[in-house]
């Protein structure tokens, strides 16, 4: 008992011993969520008796289930079978290779990857682009929809087709044996919904069940989860409503929200001791999060004491802001900070660029995590491989990576043999092209393709010949004439990769304008200075999105691009109470230091644009940014109302309706949808 509770606060101790019935544990930032479930999994089986093999707890990344199964061992004593702690997919792995039969399948099935995957589809279908191919099955499976759904559903013509590739791909792995990543989920809920002795013995075995990071779940692992729960309520969930950040990939934030809606009668704890960040840090998370309306509502308190006030970077664009940071940067290194402990997060990929160009020219080692860094993006590649091939008309390499984007019909079998013809020739494959006649060039490649490639070639000696008249506009020449952005329509990530085109773009005239006599010579040899850079051994500081860095903690942490546009991302699609979380979590990654910076223009698609501050800056009470002003609701879910005509309510959800409020209210069992003016609350 005593190894159990010794290093655990109230909150946390309370948590662990409410063993019986639905459990939420909202767990904040640096709160201890970890050491709480892991307590809890030694109380269970320590202190209470239960059987290691009678509980099952869930998370969501190999890397968290590993520590959290190291950890969990390291206090549970004389346990014949250690306690089933995984990620989702590991234990619908497990499931499907004891119970796969029940749909007619041997168990020796083979698990593919994403590049197996795309390669079936790309077999059944090149036309459409494979990625949007791939997320739209993924997103079918996670909705549990079969082919013949996603066929009613669809209502323009390019997603009937996705339906039937869809629907020979399903079959394609049926006959291989095969089962993709998000089979490992559906098809285990598949047998537990139609196997009901399937459902109660497998939820008999797993009495108590514990499940990390709840706020990510989506659809389907909320009705699995409800499954495995078909004989018991025993379920714990650990999470944090202000850290629901991936909505983009699926993740509902309602599982959260609603848990109690979902399992009747649960029980509620707050952690709200944080172990990780200074005040002046927190305080200005808090003030932030708070003006999300759909949140449980929590209120984190350092026990690190007080610290640094939070900094705010002003600088005139972002060249200033990269050697601003360097130079602060360099100062941490030289007093002792250890490089590791050093983090710039950015909410946008293409921000990175301007941020890695002022450390390389200050010399300091980083690492660029869960991202290529900016040259080495293949859309950047792309477009170098233009310019090098219009500089270079020999160079053959680069030809090759450029022949077929955007497509022209040309496989690699066809360019293959014309490099072959080429070389025993003695030419580059260009001047091979230009030079050869049709008649020749037919006899390697059918006449449609041989007249595609004479047209391309012309195109690349026109372009090069205009980059001479006026390099200023040769970029725009560039894409006029060929279209580049059209090698990514229709991919999942299309937007980044054209903000990343653009960015490019932008920095190609950034360089015109500051050496108007320069050539494309020189460009090409400056970004090679630039994307080459030797890397340095040891330790670096670290660099990544926003999103990447959920999880980690880093002494000193500098949040760049705090524009609007940028942090928040506006506009079409975007969900403004998501980008706040995704401004909480960052802000609490810092431990000692925080630094918020921003810049009053930077180049955006394509050319340079004035931006405004954040209004995360006086939303967290920094005053420093534009004030955005929006009608507000005094009213958050769970607030009791009156209505003159319906009487008293339960707030369930709020909205945005125009410049009002709309709440959704429960009436005694009637819910209604009423304009947040039209209540007061009790």
């Amino acid at each position: 008992m005593e190894k159990i509770f010794n290093r655990l606060n109230d909150s946390q101790s309370a948590a662990v011993k409410q063993t019986e019935g639905p459990v939420l544990i909202l767990a904040g930032a640096g709160s201890g969520k970890t050491t709480t479930i892991v307590s809890r999994l030694a109380y269970l089986i320590e202190v209470l008796g239960i059987p290691a093999s009678n509980t099952l707890t869930l998370t969501f990344t190999n890397k968290a289930a590993k520590e959290m199964k190291e950890r969990s061992l390291a206090m549970i004593e004389n346990v014949a079978y250690p306690p089933l702690l995984c990620t989702f997919h590991k234990f619908g792995l497990l499931f499907l290779k004891f119970n796969i039969h029940l749909l007619g399948r041997a168990n020796n099935f083979v698990v593919i990857d994403t590049d197996d995957k795309k390669r079936i589809i790309k077999k059944i279908n090149a036309d459409i682009p494979t990625p949007l191919i791939a997320s739209e099955i993924s997103r079918y499976k996670n909705s549990l929809m079969t082919p013949d759904d996603a066929y009613k559903q669809a209502e323009l013509f390019n997603y009937k087709q996705i339906a039937e590739v869809y629907r020979e791909y399903e079959a394609y792995l049926l006959e291989n044996n095969l089962v993709d990543f998000d089979d490992l989920l559906a098809l285990t809920y598949k047998l537990l919904n139609e196997n009901k002795e399937l459902a109660e013995s497998t939820s008999q075995r797993y009495q108590y069940i514990m499940i990390d990071e709840y706020q990510d779940t989506n659809e389907l692992q909320l009705k699995l989860i409800q499954k495995l729960c078909l004989t018991h309520k025993n379920i714990c969930v650990v999470g944090d409503d202000d850290q629901s950040i991936y909505g983009w990939r699926g993740a509902h934030i309602r599982n959260i929200m609603e848990f109690d809606e979902d399992f009747i009668g649960a029980k509620v704890f707050k952690l709200e001791e944080n172990y990780r960040s200074k005040s002046p840090i927190l305080n200005v998370a808090n003030a932030l999060i708070e003006h999300n309306r759909s949140r449980l509502g929590k209120k984190l308190i350092s026990t690190c004491g007080g610290g640094d006030d939070v900094t705010v970077l002003n600088s005139n664009d972002e060249n200033e802001e990269a050697r601003k940071i360097a130079i602060k940067v360099q100062k941490l290194l030289d007093s002792g900070v250890r490089a590791k402990e050093i983090a710039i997060l950015y909410r946008v990929n293409v921000l990175s660029r301007s941020i890695e160009e002022g450390l390389n020219r200050a010399r300091i080692a980083y690492k660029l995590v869960g991202g290529l860094r900016f040259y080495d993006r293949a859309e950047i590649k792309d477009l170098i491989s233009y310019i090098r091939v219009i500089t270079n008309n020999h160079d053959d390499f680069s030809f090759k990576r450029i022949v077929n984007k955007p497509k022209r019909g040309l496989g690699k079998a066809s360019v293959d043999k014309i490099e072959l013809a080429a070389h025993a020739d003695g030419m580059s494959i260009f001047e091979y092209i230009k030079n050869v006649s049709m008649d020749t060039l037919v006899e390697l490649v059918k006449k449609k393709n041989a007249a595609t490639l004479k047209e391309f070639v012309t195109n690349i000696e026109d372009v090069a010949k205009l980059a001479k008249e006026s390099t200023y506009e040769f970029i725009d020449i560039l894409e006029e004439r060929f279209s580049l952005k059209e090698i990514y329509k229709g991919v999942q990530d299309e937007d980044e990769r054209i903000l990343n085109m653009d960015e490019f773009y932008g920095l190609f005239r950034d360089f015109v304008k500051k050496s108007p006599e320069a050539t494309l010579d020189e460009f090409l040899n400056e970004l090679t200075l630039q994307s080459e850079q030797d890397q340095v051994e040891g330790e670096s500081i670290y660099m990544m999105s926003i999103h990447a860095s959920k999880g980690l903690e880093f002494e000193h942490v500098f949040i760049i691009g705090m524009e609007e546009g940028f942090l928040p991302l506006v506009g079409d699609g975007s969900d403004l109470e998501e980008e706040r979380r995704l401004g909480y979590v960052s802000m609490t990654r810092a431990k000692d230091t925080l630094t918020l910076s921003h810049a009053g223009s930077r180049f955006y698609k394509g050319r340079r644009s004035d931006l405004q501050k954040s209004r995360f800056f006086n939303e967290a009470g920094l005053c420093e940014g534009s004030l955005i002003v929006e009608k507000n609701t005094a009213f958050k879910k769970g607030d009791l109302v009156r209505h003159k005509v319906f009487g008293t309510g339960r707030v369930t959800g709020v909205s945005k309706s125009g410049r009002e409020f709309k709440l959704q209210i429960n009436f005694a069992g009637t819910k209604r949808e009423i304009l947040a003016s039209f209540v007061e609350r009790l």
